[in-house]
């Protein structure tokens, strides 16, 4: 076995290979419109074992964007051998490793079901960072949102709310493990233009004139079907607890009845257990998890 960097005329193949195998791993990065545009560069680097016909066996990219080098991390968008050794992951962990100056960590996300790659996984030397727990709500009647007096929700306003969204995001999820890395506005720019992007899906809570949580529906799918995704949901410190995350939640629900979704899905850490109880009082259930495994880069 060799390993040798994507090249673009090997992008076809590359592609092929994520869709064959995107439901044996984390997908969070390997749906269409993520692989559509994918190119193999700085922030994507990309590598692939062949087998003696030339054709790809297993595949190692790393996503180190603006988000993740901020946080001084990068995330795998896949790591996957057909092969079910740790041989082949030895050798794309060699090669990724070069890309990795000026980080301290990387992650890689790994289904609980998939025993064999967590077993490759935890062979390499990752520790388990945290779990991640995928809910789903069906088509459930919503309950009515109950804001207290002087509190309103408005829909986001491009051009002008860039910055509130980062300091209301970036203030509530200081301190939640995954999500510490603050955002921009130039990030929240290119969320609002991207195509999962669905117009007045971001809302912003105000207490008075001023911004205390925000919330977002986006597009997505699940099980081949559309679906919206809830998230962020995020509220400042001194307004949590006070029952205002549940009606952001039930803002964003309402949306999606209002926008033709039947399904709405979300993403929480499993340790967050207010979070968690919460949108399963509202009407979720948990359909998946997965292990959040660690490299330390630092030794």
């Amino acid at each position: 076995m060799k390993v040798e960097a994507l090249k673009k005329e090997r992008m076809e193949d590359f592609v092929e290979y994520c869709k064959k195998h995107k439901m044996e791993i984390d997908d969070s990065f390997l749906y269409d419109e993520d692989l559509k545009n994918f190119e193999p560069n700085d922030e994507n680097p990309t590598y692939i074992i062949n087998d003696e016909e030339g054709k790809i066996i297993a595949t190692a990219s790393l996503i180190i964007d603006e988000y993740n080098r901020k946080g001084k991390k990068a995330r795998f968008r896949i790591f996957h051998s057909e092969i079910e050794c740790i041989e082949p992951y030895r050798m794309l962990m060699e090669a990724v490793l070069g890309h990795t100056k000026g980080l301290n960590y990387f992650f890689v996300y790994v289904p609980v079901v998939n025993k064999k790659l967590m077993e490759c996984i935890e062979g390499l030397n990752f520790k388990i960072d945290r779990y991640s727990c995928l809910l789903v709500r069906e088509d459930l009647k919503v309950p009515e949102i109950n804001l207290p007096e002087d509190y309103d929700i408005r829909p986001f306003s491009s051009g002008y709310d860039e910055a509130i969204w980062c300091e209301v995001r970036n203030a509530g999820f200081a301190k939640l493990r995954g999500s510490e890395t603050p955002i921009t506005p130039e990030m929240v720019v290119k969320m609002i233009s991207s195509e999962e992007n669905i117009e007045g899906g971001s809302m912003i809570l105000y207490h008075r004139d001023k911004p205390v949580g925000i919330v977002r529906g986006a597009k997505d799918d699940y099980e081949d079907a559309p679906i919206m995704n809830i998230g962020p949901l995020a509220l400042i410190p001194e307004y949590q607890g006070k029952g205002l995350g549940r009606s952001l939640l039930r803002a964003s629900l309402h949306f999606a009845k209002e926008n033709s979704y039947d399904r709405t899905i979300l993403c929480v850490n499993a340790e967050n257990d207010r979070a968690k109880a919460l949108y399963i009082q509202e009407g979720f259930k948990q359909v998946e998890a997965v292990v959040c495994y660690k490299y330390d880069l630092s030794f």
